[in-house]
């Protein structure tokens, strides 16, 4: 298996991601399961402050294990700031992962249960690091936002999702007619591209509430 053949089929789906990737194995991994009796309370969360600028879009692109909508981030267009993190953090891209029927397809679990489809949003550590190269591989580097979706009545808090992508539900149907190919195999069709949960390893999940 190549370095660039890691995928989401059984050959180098997830499980085999530490044979390339020693750190997939590391402490810090996500996604996990959140258990919300066990979350913590933590009264020094600060909200999240989220400043979006949608002509800081640039273009939309199949990266062979999603769909990607990149963004400038040669300055503090679009930053996410607030909440547990120190500092600024630029908008990079954001990506939709997705399973093979609509009843999963979420990286994160919450109580057992898997929504159809989860939004990441991911940005990097701008105050602290030149480039999105260098902050992905620091431990406060990027900061990703996961948003939950799942099929139901139209939901106008999603309108700017829902007018790029037209419908949830007909949309996830597309992204799994994406193709997904690697060198020196035949193209296959993106059904599923979620990795299951992590250990926690130690780690406690902490609230802004009760």
């Amino acid at each position: 298996m190549s370095r660039l053949s890691w995928g989401y089929a059984e050959h180098n789906g997830p499980v085999h991601w530490n044979e390339l990737f020693p750190i997939a194995d590391g402490d810090q991994q996500s996604p996990i399961e959140i258990k919300t009796k066990e979350v913590k309370y933590d009264s020094s969360l600060q909200p999240l402050c989220i400043k979006y600028d949608a002509s800081s879009a640039k273009i939309i692109s199949n990266s062979g294990h999603s769909f990607n909508v990149d963004f400038d981030d040669t300055e503090d267009k679009s930053v996410l700031y607030g909440g547990p993190l120190a500092g600024r953090y630029r908008l990079r891209q954001f990506h939709l992962h997705w399973g093979s029927a609509d009843d999963h397809g979420s990286e994160h679990v919450v109580d057992g249960v898997r929504y159809a489809a989860e939004l990441h949003v991911v940005h990097w550590n701008s105050d602290k690091y030149p480039s999105f190269v260098e902050a992905a591989h620091e431990p406060d580097g990027l900061a990703v936002l996961g948003v939950f979706l799942q099929i139901g009545e139209f939901n106008p808090q999603l309108q700017k999702i829902i007018d790029l992508l037209d419908s949830i539900k007909e949309k996830l149907a597309t992204f799994r007619t994406l193709l997904c190919t690697t060198e020196g195999e035949a193209a296959t069709f993106l059904l599923s591209n979620h990795r299951p949960p992590q250990p926690l390893k130690g780690r406690r999940v902490r609230a802004s509430f009760h």
